[in-house]
């Protein structure tokens, strides 16, 4: 890849649920781990169909996943379906100047795994550590406008200006940052993001989707 001059001090924002994990969430990969795969599909359909707020859906699967252990999420992250080349567009982002983060509603224990793929910088939503012994704090529980905030931050965090972003995603949780940032790429996206998204992308390889954005900066 060859990042074109003036484009490389960009600050690339990357949902994971549906955008970096193709067609699956956080959330399933771990309960399929425990065997809770139709019981975490009945919440994913309150949360996308009934309304169902991010806080109420960790505090539910919270419950759910009372036996949870790290080696299940373990397994989990290493058994998901992860877009093709994430390791390689993050390492020629930040060989170019760039800074690439994920924002992510799902629990921090496993959006952090991805600095070991080279974020710079990995937000979830804070969860109580794994064993569980603690509960859900409703409050650090991320939502869509908490996506934008933590965006802003990590613009003041590395120096760069809003109009410098470029944000990855693929539902209704990215809507509103899609609205915020100047250039944006809908992966594998939901009708949510119709209309809002600057590139398009349908496939199994961050390499391309990544492309769009390199060629438009051209």
């Amino acid at each position: 890849m060859t990042t074109p001059s003036g484009s490389g001090r960009r600050l690339h924002l990357f949902d994971l649920d549906g955008t970096l994990i193709r067609g699956s969430a956080a959330a399933v990969e771990i309960s399929r781990q425990l065997g809770l795969a139709d019981e975490i599909a009945a919440l994913e359909a309150g949360f996308l169909l009934r309304g169902l707020t991010p806080d109420e859906f960790a505090v539910q699967a919270r419950e759910l996943w009372s036996e949870l252990t790290t080696e299940h999420v373990t397994a989990a992250f290493e058994g998901a379906p992860w877009l093709a080349g994430i390791r390689e567009v993050w390492a020629d982002i930040r060989a170019h100047g760039g800074r690439c983060a994920v924002i992510s509603l799902s629990p921090d224990f496993f959006v952090e795994r991805l600095l070991d793929w080279g974020a710079d910088a990995a937000h979830g939503s804070r969860w109580p550590s794994v064993p569980f012994t603690a509960p859900i704090h409703r409050p650090g529980i991320l939502n869509a406008a908490a996506k934008v905030s933590i965006a802003r931050e990590l613009c003041a965090e590395f120096g760069v200006s809003f109009e410098e972003c470029v944000a990855y995603g693929d539902s209704m949780s990215d809507a509103a940052l899609f609205a915020a940032v100047p250039e944006t790429v809908a992966v594998n996206a939901d009708r949510h993001l119709a209309g809002l998204s600057r590139h398009s992308y349908t496939g199994a390889d961050l390499r391309e989707a990544y492309e769009l954005v390199r060629k438009s900066a051209a």
